[in-house]
């Protein structure tokens, strides 16, 4: 369904294996949270789509522990932006903004961006079908700069 649906908006996305449960569930308890339902669907579809460009609109589940665990673990961050923990973050824009879903509390029917030159972080969709739709089939990889 998910990757029907990218290509759907965009035919020259690149999509890759599916990953195992297990590999979900590994991932969950090195992140200390549940990935949301959809993207875990859509991980167990493709790990990842990368749009335009090869642009990553989904990392993959790899780089989505590995970025979430850099951001949470670097010392220095904490006296420059608000806490990473309660977003999860599974993918990039071009100028290394970040998005992702808010995990405390539970939102996963919102996508939030992470502005990193201003440590903003702005409600962009309206759950991940939204943001595929908007990140694949927008205008290029800022697409989401006039919606604050």
């Amino acid at each position: 369904m998910w990757v029907e649906y990218a290509r759907s908006l965009d035919a020259g996305i690149e999509v890759r294996d599916p990953v195992l449960p297990g590999q979900l569930a590994e991932a969950e308890r090195a992140l200390g949270c549940r990935i949301p339902a959809k993207l875990a669907s859509l991980l167990l579809e493709t790990d990842g789509i990368s749009g335009r460009h090869g642009l990553p609109v989904v990392w993959n589940l790899k780089a989505m522990v590995e970025e979430n665990k850099a951001l949470r673990g670097t010392v220095e961050f904490r006296d420059l932006y608000m806490p990473f923990e309660p977003i999860l973050f599974f993918g990039g824009g071009p100028g290394g903004d970040l998005f992702g879903f808010v995990r405390i509390p539970e939102r996963d029917h919102e996508v939030f961006v992470w502005e990193h030159e201003t440590d903003g972080r702005w409600l962009v969709s309206y759950g991940l079908k939204d943001y595929l739709q908007k990140s694949l089939a927008g205008p290029g990889g800022d697409w989401f700069r006039g919606l604050r």
